[in-house]
Parts: structure tokens; sequence; C-alpha cells
């Protein structure tokens, strides 16, 4: 195996500070810090961004770091909140920057395990959003894990860093050492 660490990056939340969607994104990445990645989270603020615009004189020093960072990882977890049936603007817009990876060596998100996150408030909208989300990373040519988490914020609650619900809370865990694990793997096998 790679002496090397594998770089998760994270993206997700909503403008609110502390939103169900940024809680769950933290707590999987603390999952994957502690099964051994070193992790960068893209949330709330990080992520007003300006729309995507494919002229390269248009990317501001967030959007190059954002892509920049992309660019490096090994794995990446999205975790959005749904709003109106689906993956939020916010999101989808971070999501649309990774156009600038269309020319790279490792295209969009080639090669690349992704984790998904959906919250909402009621059933459906958590599994719309998950749905979406695993569809994008494959038109990016990602990897989806095989479990993804749909959140229902009427029942499950987040607060100071910890899930009201252990089994949700354990499912985000496992999805972010899915991630690990693939992209571990991946960097072994690539590095040989």
């Amino acid at each position: 195996m790679s002496a090397r660490k594998p770089f998760i990056v994270g993206i997700g939340g909503t403008t609110r500070e502390g939103s169900s969607s940024e809680q769950a994104l933290i707590i999987a990445l603390k999952a994957a810090a502690a099964a051994g990645a070193e992790t960068e989270i893209f949330a709330g603020h990080d992520l007003q961004l300006p729309m995507y615009d494919p002229d390269p004189n248009s990317m501001t020093a967030a959007a190059k770091h954002l892509v920049a960072s992309l660019r490096r990882a090994d794995g990446v977890i999205f975790s959005s909140p749904c709003y109106h049936g689906g993956v939020s603007g916010l999101i989808k817009n971070a999501i649309d920057y990774i156009e600038e990876m269309r020319a790279d060596d490792r295209v969009y998100l080639d090669g690349r395990a992704v984790g998904a996150i959906g919250c909402g408030y009621g059933f459906q909208g958590p599994g719309m959003v998950l749905s979406q989300l695993r569809q994008m990373t494959h038109a990016l040519r990602g990897w989806p894990v095989p479990l993804g988490v749909g959140v229902n914020a009427a029942v499950v609650k987040f607060k100071d860093g910890g899930c009201s619900e252990p089994a949700i809370a354990k499912q985000i865990e496992i999805m972010a050492g899915q991630v690990v694990e693939f992209a571990t793997k991946h960097i072994a096998f690539t590095e040989k």
C-alpha cells in the first residue's frame, strides 16, 4: 500500500451555519480523517461562488481553490439539502465547477470515490437528492460508493458535532469509510 494518505474533499451545506447537510458532512469528514485520510471542507459561505462560467477570466480565487482541491482529491463527499425536490443551487453550482477538469489527465472525477448525503425535511426529498448526486457522479466519471445516506431532518437532529440518531451517524461513518477505502486502494493500484 502507498504511504500517501488519501485526500478527501467535502462539499456541502447551505449558507445557514450549522445546517443539517453541513453537520452531516462534518461527521463524514471526521470519520474519513479517523480512517486515515487528509480532508478539506467547502461548506456554506465557501460555496458562494459566481455562477459557473467556462470563461477562464471569470474564475475567482475561491473558485480556483475549489478546483485545485478537487484536482488533488482522491475522493469527494457531497452533502446537499433538498430544495424543491432536488439538489440545492449552491451545491449544483459547486459541482458545475468540475467542468474546469474536462481536459485534465484525470478527467472530471475519474478514478475518484464519491460519497453522497441527501438531507431534507421528510422522507421523499433526501432520496431524490441522493439519487441526483449519484447520477451526477456517474456523469462526471466518478465512482459512487455503495452506501449513500438519506437524512430526514424532521427526525434526525445534529448538535455540537453529534447526531441524534446513532444509526444515521453510523451510516455516515460507513459511507465515509468506503470513500477512504476505495481511494486508498486506487492510490496503491495507480502508484505501482
